[in-house]
């Protein structure tokens, strides 16, 4: 193993390297490269973050996440609770935007329900 470092690839190099990748798959898996275009094709895309390692704003993960709230709870809880609250980290830590109703609609009622004089 040699000690110097990778040189970048040429754009014909890696043309070359996605012809032969091509070349080499399955009838199946072309077909699956067709449908989405051969030119938006990237084999040599990063993978994305496994969900274990994905953070949310404040930098923890969704099970670190899940953990500081079931201890801040003080209170025996069941596991069908727990995983509710883990899978909704998971989503917090992965797309924000899609659970943000959800928290939107939780500050919202928080607010309705103080003002009938009302608490959970």
């Amino acid at each position: 193993m040699s000690d110097l470092p990778e040189q970048p690839l040429t754009p014909q190099e890696i043309e070359e390297r996605k012809r032969f990748m091509y070349e080499k798959m399955s009838p199946r898996r072309r077909k699956f490269v067709d449908r989405i275009g051969y030119d938006k094709w990237d084999p040599f895309a990063a993978p994305f973050d496994p969900i274990d390692i994905r953070t949310d704003t404040s930098g923890h993960t969704a099970h670190q996440l899940t953990q500081l709230f079931i201890r801040d709870m003080g209170s025996q809880v069941n596991q069908e609770f727990i995983d509710a609250v883990s899978e909704f980290n998971v989503m917090l830590c992965m797309n924000f935007e899609k659970v943000r109703p959800i928290y939107e609609y939780c500050l919202w009622y928080s607010r309705f329900l103080e003002k009938q004089g009302i608490k959970l």
